[in-house]
């Protein structure tokens, strides 16, 4: 008896400890991902560093698929793989990267984050998920954390017209969500990650001439972010970000992401020196309680 208990737990189990594990590893390598953009933007063009980033990310991605051999989607799939591509990849990333250069940091974290609001309301209508009056207390816990973010920062909320392509990468971001879900049931999540990629770097590629022009005068700094970019937050990040939607409701998982602006505070603090305020601190500690929140409730 004993040992068919531990045997059929240890599935469970395993199953646990890999989505708590895509979680830390999204959490902590997309957060990583802001002081990069920001080094590489000193080089290279917005939808130049894209190019550059997801050049770097498309080739092991091509490399998994060629070794594994998935086969490919069936026609009615297709379309929700492309929809990750183009959106969640090549938009996803050129909509933030040009907003990043006009938008201060927390102004930027506070729009990004209304995507797991975004993400619960269509998950609710177009997936039949729940959400609960709990989970919705901590949505907005940690919503107004992010809000204290941004009003931390020395220059207070600052929203210009680089606000609308953050929003728009926001809304790239929860139409991939809604829209490959449901092919994560039949299809593993590093292999959808992968066409992912590789879609989205096709779709750049025709800019990395000019990445290559400006190649020669990134400084060394800008050179390691761009393939820090490529490997951690391109490649590594999106590959767990599809193993937590795999193993959790769309709405459970987008709202893992409001943890990613404190820890990217944290990050700044240790990487870069950037000391937050009071206000900040304690934003960052709403939105990781609002996390929580909806983390306790069924």
């Amino acid at each position: 008896m004993g040992r068919m208990s531990a045997a059929s737990s240890s599935p469970a189990t395993s199953r646990d400890a890999t989505a708590i594990g895509a979680v830390i590893v999204t959490i902590l390598i997309w957060a990583s991902a802001f002081p990069a953009i920001r080094a590489g933007l000193e080089a290279f063009g917005p939808v130049e560093l894209g190019a550059a980033r997801f050049a770097i990310a498309g080739v092991p991605a091509a490399l998994y698929l060629l070794i594994t051999r998935p086969g490919w989607p069936e026609w009615r799939e297709m379309w929700r793989i492309a929809t990750g591509g183009i959106f969640f990849v090549a938009l996803y990333t050129v909509l933030l990267n040009i907003g990043e250069t006009t938008v201060s940091a927390g102004a930027a974290s506070f729009i990004i984050n209304v995507n797991p609001i975004i993400t619960a309301i269509f998950a609710m209508l177009l997936l039949n998920e729940t959400f609960s009056r709990a989970a919705w207390l901590g949505t907005v816990i940690s919503f107004a954390g992010i809000g204290l973010i941004a009003l931390g920062e020395g220059e207070g909320l600052r929203i210009d017209i680089g606000a609308l392509f953050i929003f728009g990468a926001a809304l790239c971001n929860t139409i991939t969500t809604i829209v490959q879900k449901p092919i994560l049931k039949k299809h593993h999540p590093v292999t959808v990650a992968a066409w992912n990629i590789v879609i989205g770097a096709l779709i750049l590629a025709p800019f990395m001439p000019a990445a290559a022009m400006q190649l020669p005068h990134a400084s060394p700094e800008a050179l390691f972010a761009v393939v820090y970019l490529g490997l951690g937050p391109s490649m590594v990040a999106y590959a767990t970000y599809s193993v937590m939607l795999s193993k959790f409701p769309a709405s459970r998982a987008s709202n893992f992401l409001y943890s990613v602006p404190p820890i990217s505070t944290l990050l700044g603090f240790l990487w870069l020196g950037e000391v937050p305020g009071l206000i900040a601190i304690i934003g960052g500690a709403m939105a990781l309680i609002g996390v929580i929140v909806v983390n306790l409730t069924k």
